[in-house]
């Protein structure tokens, strides 16, 4: 199938509390925690797997931040009549928002963590209905558009998705009521209600740890563009993931500052995909050949912020790795967990190259070593560059996926409105500041960070999951 529907970016996993009248909140957690020796598999594994009147909306982050736990957060919804939480994956890089439904016999009723999964339940929500063939939403739906649910017939409208690790979700939509919590101020919310179409599995959940995924990709059916179709937001969001102490910032809204420069998004993609045009290592720029003779010169690149790390193409890895060793030709290398790592005495920032990725529009991504190095335990670090193409199909060997190894400490803004996205590096414990249309009004959107303490306290079915950092399962890849 064609990748350029594959890659569920995904593992931004946030306490949704978002609004349809008003600023949208949102607060995420990391669903890791650990050493470095437990905690490096579970990433491999997790990134194997796996992407009118227009309002602002903050996203609350936090969690436990250490230089292998990038960007592995889950979110908690609110659906229904009476309201129920679910626990959710969030996911750039699909577009469904589904969870686990009541009469579903094939999906599990406990994590492996022992957290009971809570089923969406039709009958018992007093809000809740069937999406039909008939809706726009459907039609719209791509994952629905299929023979099988022609207009006029009345019936339910299905989706269905497959992953590239065996897993798969399908189901039927259906809309309900969310709970949002609506932005008043700078930092001041209050609770409102708005209706959403989501669907309800009736096949075994792929993600094994949560109730279902929330999709932010580019599509019709995402949470981001039915509220835009309504006139509610625009189509532009934009995180900043702390890499120096955790949490950050995530907004839904233009953001009128910090100014940030952008690169056009490739068309017809469901992910986030942009042109790459030169990759330089220490000041040495390498051979980007392609084996796609409509590129010329220049590499097709997905930015996802739900993988934890960048997975490059093997001549690219190869000469990536030479360039910043080059000051250290007696390096002693070693394999852990999948990864090369070494050690090292001293300041890896001083004895080892930035790399800095050049897009169109002369947007530059500049990746420092102590992002793209981690400490492994003691003075053993390991190298956060993935080698990709044992990951993908053949014909997609040339692509280059780059996580939040790379985009940590840096404002991210995905314009769909304008088809861009773009980044500055960024203080991501300050604070920037998004316009909120409906009002005229331009609101400050802090940085935020929950401790471990209130998350055990307020969040109990999270505390398993920031216990079980080895076990984690991974960003699922949609093949749709």
């Amino acid at each position: 199938m064609d990748f350029g529907k594959t890659w569920l970016v995904s593992l931004i996993l946030v306490e949704l509390v978002c609004c349809v009248v008003g600023h949208f909140v949102f607060e995420v957690h990391h669903k890791f925690d650990g050493d470095g020796g437990s905690v490096l598999g579970a990433m491999r594994d997790h990134d194997s797997h796996r992407h009118g009147r227009n309002l602002a909306i903050e996203l609350q982050l936090g969690g436990h931040y250490s230089p292998a736990l990038h960007s592995l957060y889950f979110t908690n919804i609110t659906i229904g009549t009476p309201p129920v939480d679910y626990h959710v994956h969030v996911d750039t890089g699909s577009n469904t928002l589904w969870v686990n439904c009541h009469d579903c016999e094939s999906c599990p009723k406990k994590s492996k963590f022992g957290v009971e999964f809570k089923r969406y339940d039709l009958a018992a929500s007093s809000t809740g209905k069937n999406v039909t063939c008939d809706e726009d939403f459907c039609r719209a739906a791509s994952s629905s558009s299929n023979n099988n649910c022609p207009a006029g017939s009345g019936r339910q409208c299905e989706y269905s998705v497959a992953y590239v690790d065996g897993g798969k979700t399908a189901g039927y939509f259906v809309r309900d009521n969310f709970r949002f919590n609506q932005m008043t101020g700078n930092l001041q919310t209050s609770t409102t209600n708005g209706s959403i179409a989501f669907g309800c599995s009736m096949s075994e959940d792929p993600t094994k740890d949560v109730d279902g995924i929330l999709g932010l990709g580019r599509a019709n059916e995402t949470i981001l563009s039915q509220l835009s179709s309504s006139g509610k937001v625009k189509r532009v969001f934009s995180h900043c993931l702390d890499g120096n102490r955790g949490g950050g910032i995530f907004a839904i809204g233009e953001v009128m500052d910090p100014k940030v420069n952008r690169t056009p998004l490739a068309p017809n993609e469901a992910h986030y995909s942009v042109n790459l045009k030169s990759i330089e290592v220490g000041g040495q720029l390498l051979n980007l050949s392609t084996n796609s003779s409509e590129m010329g010169s220049s590499r097709r690149t997905i930015i996802d912020s739900g993988a934890s790390l960048a997975y490059l193409p093997s001549e690219v890895y190869q000469h990536v790795l030479e360039k910043m060793t080059t000051k250290h030709p007696d390096l002693q290398t070693r394999i852990e967990q999948g990864f090369t790592c070494f050690q090292y005495n001293g300041s890896v920032d001083d004895g080892f190259p930035i790399v800095n990725f050049h897009f169109e529009n002369s947007l530059v991504l500049p990746v420092r070593p102590n992002s793209y190095l981690f400490i492994f335990k003691g003075n053993e670090y390991c190298i956060g560059w993935q080698n990709s193409t044992s990951m993908l199909p053949s014909d997609e060997s040339d692509i280059i996926l780059l996580g939040d190894i790379v985009l940590a400490n840096k404002l991210v803004v995905y314009d769909l409105e304008n088809q861009t996205i773009g980044w500055t590096e960024y203080n991501c414990s300050s604070s920037i500041k998004v316009r909120d249309e409906a009002t005229g009004n331009v609101y400050d959107v802090g940085s935020h960070l929950i401790s471990a303490a209130p998350i055990f306290t307020l969040f109990k079915p999270t505390l398993l999951l920031l216990l079980a950092a080895a076990l984690q399962i991974g960003c699922k890849t949609a093949l749709y």
